[in-house]
């Protein structure tokens, strides 16, 4: 059956006016109530301009409405827009990495979403985004888009037609049963209070009221011109004692409360789940965000610590995939399985929702030489900083001298943080996986299949070659590519390493 052309939800136009609204307001403030009185030419023809510039805008939602429009077949999206200059873009189902799926306050007046499946593709529409779509319309794509993939070919017992109604949103329907509409969910992670109040500590989220307050009162002193009072009821308060042991005591009180409101509202919802197929996070309790992938599109898993992690036992679970997670950082977040995890219970869940990946403990650590090797190495940066120190030679504290003795301290703190790196760095070759941990105050730990590297490189420089030393480094898609290596093992572990990536010939299949 042929498919046909639909436009985008009318709630486009609504969201993208909100949109233009936010962004339009403070030049309103300024231009319209600010400098109401203002005869100053800049202020005349800057509204002008402004009124201009958001007409134009406004026709511009209103066109790209009317132009874009959308359609799906067996195999593709079909994205086109324009009217005299048309294009046509197609995005196989094949190459979807991501699913992902925002719902914000605007969606959830209306019980919308918006859903993005993004690819491995280069460039700014590598993605398919619906910005406003119904969460039974977003589901049934999802389905009709993975049945596709799942065969080879479409079969003639089931029809996938789509109905638009009376407010314009596509309906899809299909003889499918609404049990098969989805498979059954394992919830592998949902946080307790307990695991909320390790998230508030450990994010540092009480640290951000500090910042909230200070540009809250940059806002209020903007528009009103509290400076002055300010300066007095400071000076009042820190004369008294007192006064100032009660406002720090209400200070940290509100700042915890901040740090776990904020956190509650961030990781409150978060649920790890999973099915054959599939690996499902969700996150939010007003802005809700999802992530669903391909179990076979991981190509590759991260376990990171930092100090307070490490010394709390807790870690962060990354997938690595080749979609793009956009530009928004709640988005490049989603990736991630809860990011306060029990560490074994981060080594179980790898294990539990990626059966096919191991995570070994037992890691080999470098070779003693290596750390010699690391200490004498030159750091570029100490040198460049202590060059500047003794060319300027700053007096500090009172200190003429003082440029050496900075020099000596960033001298130990790299080569502390060198020492720390290699007591961290391990590595092992497991069959047909790879593990790689490095990192000084904060570690990482690499794990990925061989026949999800897509290139390997061992080098030698002329100190490592006398120590009978080599680096080996691995390649995995990602955006951006993802880089992996180590430094300074044995040569004879770098032979081991490429002779295991030739190993991949007999796991791949080269169309």
């Amino acid at each position: 059956m042929k498919a046909r052309r639909y436009r985008y939800h009318p709630l486009t136009i609504l969201l993208q006016l909100w949109k233009l609204a936010k962004n339009a307001i403070f030049f309103v403030i300024y231009l319209f109530v600010i400098k109401t009185g203002s005869e100053s030419p800049f202020i005349v023809y800057g509204r002008y301009i402004f009124v201009l510039a958001v007409g134009l805008s406004v026709c511009s939602i209103f066109f790209k409405w009317f132009t874009q429009k959308y359609e799906l077949d067996d195999r593709s999206f079909h994205l086109y827009k324009g009217v005299f200059n048309k294009s046509e873009q197609t995005i196989p189902f094949s190459k979807v990495q991501n699913i992902n799926r925002h719902t914000s306050l605007f969606h959830k007046l209306f019980n919308m979403t918006s859903v993005s499946f993004e690819t491995g593709m280069a460039g700014d529409d590598a993605a398919v985004k619906f910005a406003v779509i119904s969460q039974a319309e977003a589901d049934r794509i999802e389905v009709h888009m993975a049945k596709m993939i799942k065969s080879d070919e479409p079969e003639d017992s089931e029809e996938w037609t789509a109905v638009p109604p009376v407010d314009g949103e596509i309906e899809a329907t299909s003889t499918l049963d609404s049990e098969n509409m989805a498979q059954e969910r394992t919830i592998h992670f949902t946080p307790t209070k307990n695991d909320i109040f390790k998230a508030a500590f450990t994010s540092l989220s009480f640290l951000l009221f500090i910042p909230v307050i200070l540009s809250l009162y940059e806002k209020i002193d903007g528009v009103f011109n509290v400076g002055e009072k300010a300066e007095g009821i400071v000076q009042r308060l820190l004369s008294s004692g007192w006064l100032m042991m009660i406002l720090i005591i209400v200070f940290i009180i509100a700042s915890t409360i901040f740090g776990l409101v904020r956190t509650f509202l961030k990781y409150g919802k978060y649920e790890i789940s999973s099915d054959l197929e599939r690996i499902y996070i969700s996150k939010g309790m007003m802005d809700e965000t999802s992530f669903s992938i391909s179990k076979d599109r991981v190509q590759a898993i991260e376990i990171e610590q930092s100090m307070i992690k490490r010394w709390l036992g807790l870690a962060e679970v990354k997938l690595i995939s080749a979609g793009s997670l956009e530009s928004n950082k709640s988005m490049n977040e989603i990736n991630s399985l809860y990011p306060f995890l029990p560490i074994q219970r981060a080594y179980e869940m790898v294990s539990e929702i990626l059966p096919s990946y191991q995570v070994t403990q037992e890691m080999t650590r470098l070779p003693t030489k290596a750390l010699w090797l690391r200490l004498f190495r030159p750091s570029w940066f100490w040198m460049a900083v202590t060059a500047g120190l003794f060319y300027f030679k700053p007096t500090i504290l009172q200190m003429k001298e003082a440029w050496w003795m900075i020099s000596a301290i960033l001298l130990i703190i790299v080569l502390v943080a060198r020492w720390l790196d290699f007591l961290n760095t391990r590595y092992i070759l497991n069959d047909r996986f790879i593990q790689i941990k490095t990192g000084s105050l904060t570690t990482t730990l690499y794990i990925s299949k061989r026949d999800k590297v897509i290139e390997v490189k061992v080098t030698q420089s002329k100190l490592q070659r006398l120590l009978g030393l080599a680096s080996i480094g691995t390649i995995n898609r990602a955006k951006p590519v993802h880089h992996t290596g180590v430094k300074d093992v044995p040569l004879g572990m770098a032979e081991s390493f490429y002779k295991w990536y030739i190993g991949r010939r007999t796991e791949i299949t080269v169309e």
